[in-house]
């Protein structure tokens, strides 16, 4: 209705698990009665209800957010109040590699002065299996923005690993990576059989992150151009390309819209083009530079079928059809859904 694109829609593709498949969760720290909480927004609010347990995290997140919670109360760590700018914890923020069984945890502070960091990472090396990484993600501004674009390692890597069609990516508290890992995959080579690849293509990925969408062709193309604003992500994909033994990768720091100009006035032609954009979809300067660039084949991953539909209207006014729309459901429990558009020049 929106886009006016009359295309089939194949079935939904399911979830096999409808409980803790989420592989991240930042929890938003407050005060009450003079104590540290941390836990879920009330609907339509920033009051924070204390709750650490969800149906859709594994439960050991909990366990997490409690020893976290525990090292505040007894170190003094005052929560950050949205209202006044004071305070200095404000979100707890868990990553877990569900195939390699790493954990990491990132505290997000007004400061970069926390106390007895070195203690609180012993607690979590002690009570939670797989901890392997702490990390200080530093927010200064008035905002409900969750992370900084400061951070520090206190423990590990500073990152954790996992993989996800064969490959091994590498993930910082910047990196995109989906929550649902098993979906993911699903998701994944589905746009791999959208794209068509035989191994002589040029395949563009914009809005590529840490490169997983990308690499995971990369095996089928000529060469693969990743392109994502996010400087961290970028420097996760250069790494996973090099960790996976990907020789023909190139990535770029830029935003999609800029990333497909600076190619174009390259001179390079993708034969394929993957777009995975936020929810807010394309720009429509993107959309032109895309189409004037003449791929055969597009494949727009999307996380919004309502942006979705006003960006596959406009593909459609510059010559691409909408051959099919796959809906993929990552988020179960959600009214949120995945999607996978074939789009063809004609």
């Amino acid at each position: 209705r929106i886009g006016g694109i009359d295309a089939p829609v194949l079935p939904i593709i399911g979830s096999p698990r409808q409980d803790g498949y989420r592989n991240k969760a930042q929890y938003p720290v407050a005060a009450a009665d003079g104590k540290p909480i941390a836990g879920f927004y009330a609907a339509r609010s920033h009051r924070v209800i204390a709750q650490a347990d969800c149906c859709l995290h594994p439960a050991f997140f909990a366990d997490v957010v409690r020893v976290v919670l525990e090292w505040a109360t007894e170190n003094s760590v005052v929560p950050y109040d949205e209202q006044t700018g004071s305070g200095t914890l404000r979100h707890i923020y868990i990553r877990y590699g569900e195939k390699t069984g790493e954990v990491m945890v990132c505290l997000v502070a007004a400061t970069g002065k926390l106390p007895a960091l070195q203690a609180l990472s012993a607690a979590l090396t002690q009570k939670i299996e797989g901890f392997c990484t702490l990390v200080v993600n530093i927010n200064r501004a008035r905002t409900n923005v969750i992370l900084g674009d400061e951070e520090y390692t206190v423990s590990g890597k500073g990152y954790i690993t996992d993989e996800l069609c064969g490959l091994h990516f590498k993930l910082s508290p910047r990196s995109f990576y989906q929550v649902n890992r098993t979906q993911a995959e699903r998701l994944y080579l589905l746009a791999q059989k959208e794209a068509g690849l035989t191994g002589n293509e040029v395949l563009l990925d914009l809005y590529c992150g840490t490169g997983t969408i990308g690499l995971t062709m990369a095996h089928k193309a000529r060469l693969l151009i990743g392109a994502d604003i996010v400087a961290p992500a970028i420097a996760d994909a250069r790494e996973n390309a090099r960790q996976n033994g990907i020789e023909n990768a190139r990535f770029l720091c830029a935003d999609a819209a800029k990333a497909a100009e600076t190619l174009k006035a390259e001179g390079v032609c993708p034969d394929v083009v993957i777009l995975d954009p936020p929810r807010k979809g394309c720009d429509e300067a993107l959309v032109e530079t895309v189409c004037a660039m003449q791929p055969r084949r597009v494949v727009y991953v999307s996380c919004d079928p309502a942006t979705l539909s006003r960006d596959l209207a406009r593909f459609a006014e510059r010559g691409y059809a909408t051959k099919r729309v796959t809906p993929v459901d990552l988020f179960p429990g959600t009214m949120h859904v995945e999607s996978v558009c074939l789009l063809e020049r004609e």
